[in-house]
């Protein structure tokens, strides 16, 4: 290991100045990156909910606690202000070490060169510059002794590294072996007399459902920060008129006063070439690309809303005699887990029939229970919501699989169901039908979901084909097929009704 005198070490002239100038408010923070890197960031934008650009800036600088998740646009300037946070880190926090791991090297190498470009900065490279010496491909060191590096989307890269930071650039694309073991890497340290807390910054345009970064988004564990091509569009000049813009729907005229880095016309040109399902995705960021997907139409913006008002108009009470005749029926649909998830669904409909509106009203999902625990628990739950038990339903479809007998105790699922006093039904059909089925009723409108449904909302958005294997039709077993499998059994138990026709052969 190379060692460096104390004169070495000692920080010089310009990083001394820098030091002395370090940013202790948001405004000051904003003018310091505009004046020493030559960024423009809008410090503030005005509908959106999430934080922007120059809140993910500012929170970093100043060591805002827990992990971020960064989803922005393609052109968003992500991998610049990944850059610049790290050169702030190294300017600023003595000692701290910065690791940059991308979904490949070659992404790692963008997020480098931008890094390079904002250290060549005349603010930072006169009067003898602020690094300790000539940086590597991969390495950049300071005088005061503040190290980033690269990473290779390896585990064997990202496993024995400890660091204060790791910024993860396209986490979309990055192996899952490679996350998870990047999940180890970070510890606190005091870093010039300030405490730095250890964390991890992951950065990326959504690229697919039920990817990873679809995932970190919907975790509550981590900030997330969040803007589209209209957050950071630059002003839009007079010779463009409002009027038949193709931008018009998302833009509504916010370009006129913006002060961001994208050309509009470079956005008109690409909204020009590209499909609604694109646009939205890559450059408005309102959902990943659902080319894989196997409910591309599902929007819970479309199908989730609160229909407890209709089927709470009369008690339900199977038993009741003098229930009135046609005031709806509750269908359930049960997939079977012990590791796996345990999924029920109960469902509502004025009436029976394959073009009635069906209501999924709740859903219970858990793992690693015994089937007599679940049905206790999912039964709990349905009291808490007005939900019927489920020996009140009308019928309970299940996976066929569940006639299968236990070698320990000689019953199957479906016989410990039937002996709670539910109606079960089977329904037989192949998978690629039932998935069928399911979009028959999304595309007539025939299916709503209440919003407490938040398990299988969010299943059915990240349910998935293999984006690999693009000729085959079995959706990926990733977790999200459990309650999208309760959903077909349920939806195929519905539609075929009560009575069956037979079909015989002579």
């Amino acid at each position: 290991m190379t060692t460096h005198s104390a004169q070495q070490r000692r920080p010089g002239a310009r990083l001394r100045q820098l030091q002395s100038l370090r940013p202790t408010t948001p405004a000051q923070l904003h003018k310091f990156v505009e004046t020493a890197f030559g960024l423009r960031l809008p410090a503030k934008r005005s509908d959106q909910d999430t934080p922007g650009p120059f809140d993910y800036l500012a929170d970093s600088f100043f060591d805002r606690p827990g992990d971020a998740v960064v989803w922005a646009n393609r052109g968003g300037g992500k991998t610049m202000l990944g850059a610049a946070a790290t050169v702030l880190d190294l300017l600023f926090k003595p000692g701290i070490q910065v690791r940059i791991l991308g979904g490949s090297l070659q992404q790692s190498e963008k997020m480098y060169e931008h890094l390079r470009r904002l250290l060549d900065q005349p603010v930072l490279s006169a009067g003898g510059g602020v690094l300790a010496k000539t940086p590597t491909q991969r390495k950049v060191v300071l005088q005061n002794g503040s190290r980033v590096e690269l990473l290779s989307c390896s585990e064997q890269s990202v496993r024995g590294t400890r660091v204060q930071v790791l910024r993860c650039d396209e986490v979309d694309v990055m192996k899952r072996d490679v996350w998870d073991a990047a999940q180890l890497v970070t510890r606190s340290a005091v870093c010039g007399g300030r405490h730095v807390p250890g964390r991890i910054e992951a950065l990326s345009t959504m690229h697919e459902v039920g990817g990873l970064m679809s995932e970190l988004t919907d975790s509550e564990d981590r900030r997330l920060y969040r803007w589209n091509a209209m957050d950071v569009v630059a002003r839009c000049p007079p010779p463009i008129k409002c009027g038949g813009c193709k931008v018009w729907d998302d833009c509504l005229g916010r370009a006129k006063q913006a002060d961001g880095h994208l050309p509009v016309q470079d956005l008109i040109d690409q909204r020009t070439r590209l499909g609604d399902g694109l646009w939205d995705a890559e450059m408005m960021c309102k959902r990943p690309v659902t080319r894989s997907a196997v409910y591309p139409k599902f929007d819970p913006e479309l199908f989730v809303e609160d229909a407890e008002p209709w089927y709470k108009q009369r008690d339900y009470d199977r038993s009741n005699q003098n229930t009135p005749k046609g005031w709806g029926v509750w269908y359930g649909g049960m997939d079977f887990g012990l590791r796996n998830e345990t999924v029920v669904l109960w469902a509502w409909a004025v009436s029976r029939g394959p073009d009635a509106i069906l209501h999924i009203a709740g859903d219970y999902i858990a793992k690693e229970r015994i089937l007599s625990d679940n049905l206790a628990a999912a039964n709990a739950m349905a009291r808490r919501h007005g939900l019927p038990e489920l020996d009140r339903l009308d019928a309970l479809a299940v996976d066929p699989a569940g006639k299968q007998r236990s070698s320990q105790t000689g019953r199957s699922e479906i016989d410990v169901l039937r002996q709670k006093g539910c109606t079960v039904r089977t329904p037989k059909a192949p998978v690629r039908l039932g998935i069928e089925a399911v979009l028959r009723r999304m595309d007539h409108g025939l299916l709503r979901i209440h919003p407490r449904c938040k398990g299988l909302i969010l299943a059915l958005q990240k349910y998935r084909y293999n984006p690999k294997r693009p000729n085959d039709e079995n959706p990926l077993k990733e977790g999200s097929d459990h309650a999208c499998d309760a959903l077909r059994y349920l939806i195929l138990a519905f539609d075929q009704g009560r009575d069956r026709v037979r079909r015989r052969g002579y």
